[in-house]
């Protein structure tokens, strides 16, 4: 197989670098026959010459997994790279002109092999993201039932106890049978959530030791063995599928000394049918459920067509009125734009750069507005701890308060139209979501061990698949978590000393971020892998302050040093 190189950044950032001698520069594209990751200088001299011109070049992402080698056994000095269809075994290319092959169907064994390492890539995919941490979920919902369980149960023991001490000694027998009765009640039910926890813990465990197994098929040191491996275990076993226990029904009875039975009342397990616990759906490739791919945006649609294209072209700039920099630019509806500068005066022109309106905020050199989903313009003021909507009819009323948090930064999401906040308060940092109505409804401030994750989020922006990706200016890195509020990874450029401002992303999951020091915008995958120097001051860029991607795929750039938006078409 073909050996891959890498290179550490200062900043401890690790991408692949080009195959070709002497040439370090970062690998964009691989070339399948030649087996060679290359440059875009070492991809072009590849294309020129006449030995290789007709090779095949993809994207390296796209590259085409290679056939491990493996000697024939009738053959030791020939490799298997073809496979029998009636005998269904992989052959060499001269084991197929034998007798016990005649007339029998062939296929190229590396076209089968890189589909199954694909479907192995993908059962191991569908495990880790969805099996294993659904059918975690569902444990940890047993075990909060049984903890209500519990305090259920304990409320229920309380109010029997309450009826018998009214009625003193003249229930005291009962009284006992009935706490007695309770107690039976209870262990039954929580045995049965302990069984029900022991068959996810069951589940799991055979989920894992199939990620393992899977795993330990990458390597392929031999092909029939993975090839019958896969073949054999297509299906895996389905989550298995439990009840929510049905809590007994306490019905307090009547103070009479002649039916005391009946004043202490019964402790019975309500003749319904138990409700089923609720399996979320599994997410496709995309990261929707596939109800929510019929809704999603038409924003959201990502056009499998698209790729990155070889060079990047300038289609449009502007220079924007009322303003003398561009230190974040929102797009809205209808062909408007609103872009404001350093001192908080918030404009809005149409595409061609004619002034609509203007207002002055509180607002600073940070990414502090955004057009929602309805067309509204959501911006802070960083003064007030508050962020105002802007409907199109120019009412203006108060969003919600961030109380005694400055609020910094605002994304709204294109997925769920909900509300992304960055804010500060002393030497703390957080983002907070928002409803659509301005409840709060998550907080993200630290990472697992109790790191703080941000200092200073002065720009925020949300991928296809629902991670945050902030631009922190005093940590230095682009922060990425989760939408849950997990930690992925903290992209820190490829200087010694990264500024990042404005940030986004696009249809294909790509980070987008500006930096203003060296006069560039970085291009990261969805994982913050380094791709390239998108722009760089020879496409004209000075000072990148913001960015923003349309519905057209077209990127848009404010520049700190004048009002000037630039427009570039990068995606073919």
């Amino acid at each position: 197989m073909a050996s891959f190189k890498s290179k550490k950044h200062v900043a401890g950032q690790h991408y692949v670098v080009c195959g070709m001698k002497d040439c370090e520069k970062n690998c964009l594209f691989y070339c399948n026959p030649c087996q060679k990751q290359l440059c875009e200088k070492c991809r072009d001299k590849h294309l020129q010459d006449p030995n290789t011109k007709n090779h095949e070049l993809v994207l390296y992402q796209q590259r085409r997994c290679q056939l491990p080698v493996e000697k024939c056994r009738l053959h030791p000095k020939r490799n298997v790279d073809i496979f029998c269809k009636e005998c269904n075994i992989p052959l060499c290319s001269k084991c197929s002109t034998m007798q016990d092959h005649l007339g029998h169907k062939f296929k190229d064994l590396e076209e089968i092999y890189a589909a199954k390492f694909e479907q192995c890539q993908s059962e191991i995919s569908k495990i880790k993201e969805y099996l294993l941490p659904t059918s975690k979920d569902l444990k940890m919902d047993v075990q909060e039932d049984a903890k209500e369980l519990k305090n259920f149960m304990e409320r229920i023991r309380k109010s029997m106890k309450a009826e018998a001490e009214s009625l003193k000694n003249l229930i005291d027998v009962l009284t006992e049978e009935n706490t007695e009765q309770a107690n039976t009640m209870e262990m039954t039910l929580l045995k049965i959530l302990n069984s029900q926890e022991k068959a996810y813990e069951d589940y799991i465990a055979y989920l894992e030791k199939l990620v393992q197994e899977f795993h330990s098929s990458v390597p392929l040191s031999n092909l029939r063995l993975l090839f019958y491996a896969i073949i054999e275990n297509q299906t895996i076993k389905t989550i298995p599928e439990t009840t929510k226990p049905v809590l007994p029904v306490f019905t307090a009875g009547q103070f009479s000394k002649e039916d005391v039975a009946k004043l202490l009342g019964r402790i019975v397990v309500p003749d319904t049918n138990p409700e089923r616990r609720k399996i979320k759906p599994m997410k496709t490739n995309s990261g929707f459920t596939e109800k929510q791919i019929k809704h999603k945006t038409k924003e959201l649609v990502v056009r499998p067509s698209l790729s990155l294209a070889s060079s990047v072209t300038k289609i449009r700039e502007y220079r924007v009125p009322g303003v003398d920099r561009a230190c974040h630019v929102s797009l809205g509806k209808a062909g408007r734009l609103w872009v404001s500068n350093d001192i908080g005066i918030l404009v809005q022109t149409d595409l061609q750069g004619n002034l609509l309106q203007s207002l002055q905020t509180s607002g600073r050199n940070a990414g502090y507005h955004t057009v929602a989903q309805d067309g509204d313009l959501i911006y802070a003021e960083r003064n007030k701890n508050v962020l105002n909507k802007k409907r199109p009819n120019n009412e203006t009323t108060e969003f919600t308060s961030t109380e005694d948090w400055k609020p910094l930064s605002i994304h709204s999401s294109h997925i769920n139209g909900d509300i992304l906040v960055g804010m500060i308060k002393n030497r703390e940092a957080k983002i907070t979501r928002y409803s659509k109505t301005g409840k709060e409804i998550q907080s993200i401030q630290k990472d697992n061990t109790g790191v703080e994750l941000y200092r200073y989020p002065h720009y925020i922006t949300e991928n296809i698949n629902g991670d945050i990706c902030a631009s922190d200016i005093k940590k230095q890195a682009v922060v990425v978590v989760t939408k849950p509020g997990q930690h992925r990874f903290s992209y820190k450029g490829q200087e010694a000393v990264f500024h990042p401002y404005g940030i986004c992303t696009d249809v294909l999951g790509h980070i987008l971020v500006c930096h203003v020091n060296t006069n560039t915008v970085h291009l990261l995958n969805h994982d913050g892998r380094f791709l390239s120097l998108l722009l760089t001051l020879q496409q004209g860029v000075l000072c990148p302050f913001s960015a923003c991607v349309d519905n057209e795929n077209n990127l848009y750039v404010g520049q700190l040093l004048t009002n000037t938006v630039t427009v570039y078409k990068y995606l073919k």
